[in-house]
């Protein structure tokens, strides 16, 4: 069953809101192509695997559950920010997690409805924005994976998704690093000449260096406590955890003691 493209996809950012709108429709456009291994969204596919293992073994050692245990994130509330069309939340759900995942475009949102559905799977969906959502609302484990590079304001969207963390939270955050090597290999390399992702997918100037998105956690009480960096061997055409944060990084951060 195709995916209709919904044509009430939010297109302005509402007030106080860092979404960029742009960003949405680039992203709207791809949403019946999620689950397609092979399709435009298959370096995300490949690379999954290693961003939920990163993910599952720093909440277990944060939370003192069993990496080994197929319900390890059992009772934990998590927050998928920019969630698409829920790759990482249906693997979360799986291993017991409570998922709630958001993002901004309703086709997203839909293919991961139906996704979930057709999987069984109970998963909290909601075509909205942390800026939109109940002040009110904690979660044990926030994630921002791949999204920083591409909001407007990097530091009001981390103080909102800081607010969003329960006393004793974990926050997990992958993005870019900012340098000539991310531009040649993301930008050039992938969109270009390997031509991974679309044209335009990302923005060099959003980038986010390591340093940066330390000090915007920081100016939230929250300090980086775990961080590695994300390279592919096209030999092996692998994805692995690396000490090189050139390129792609990913964080664990937590409240500040």
């Amino acid at each position: 069953m195709a995916i209709q493209q919904d044509t009430h996809t939010h297109t302005q950012g509402a007030p106080g809101s860092t979404v960029d709108p742009a960003e949405i429709a680039k992203f709207s456009k791809l949403s019946q192509e999620w689950w397609d291994p092979k399709g435009k969204m298959a370096p995300l596919h490949k690379i999954n695997p290693l961003r939920l293992g990163y993910i599952r073994d720093a909440a277990c050692r944060k939370f003192n559950r069993n990496v080994r245990s197929l319900s390890c994130l059992s009772g934990l509330r998590v927050l998928d920010i920019g969630c698409g069309a829920g790759l990482l939340c249906e693997p979360l759900s799986r291993l017991g997690a409570q998922v709630i995942g958001v993002d901004p475009s309703s086709s997203n949102i839909a293919a991961a409805k139906l996704h979930a559905d057709r999987g069984h799977l109970s998963i909290d969906y909601r075509c909205t924005t942390v800026e939109q959502m109940d002040m009110r609302e904690r979660f044990d484990i926030v994630l921002a994976m791949e999204v920083v590079e591409h909001v407007t304001d990097v530091g009001v969207f981390l103080e909102r998704c800081a607010a969003m963390l329960k006393p004793g939270g974990m926050m997990v955050v992958s993005t870019l690093n900012r340098n000539w090597k991310s531009f040649a290999l993301a930008i050039v390399g992938a969109e270009y000449v390997l031509r991974w992702l679309p044209r335009g997918t990302h923005q060099w100037d959003k980038f986010v260096t390591p340093d940066e998105l330390a000090k915007h956690l920081l100016d939230n009480r929250l300090v980086v406590t775990e961080e590695t960096g994300v390279v592919y061997s096209p030999f092996a055409d692998k994805w692995s955890l690396s000490s090189d944060l050139d390129v792609n990084y990913m964080v664990v951060a937590e409240e500040m003691v």
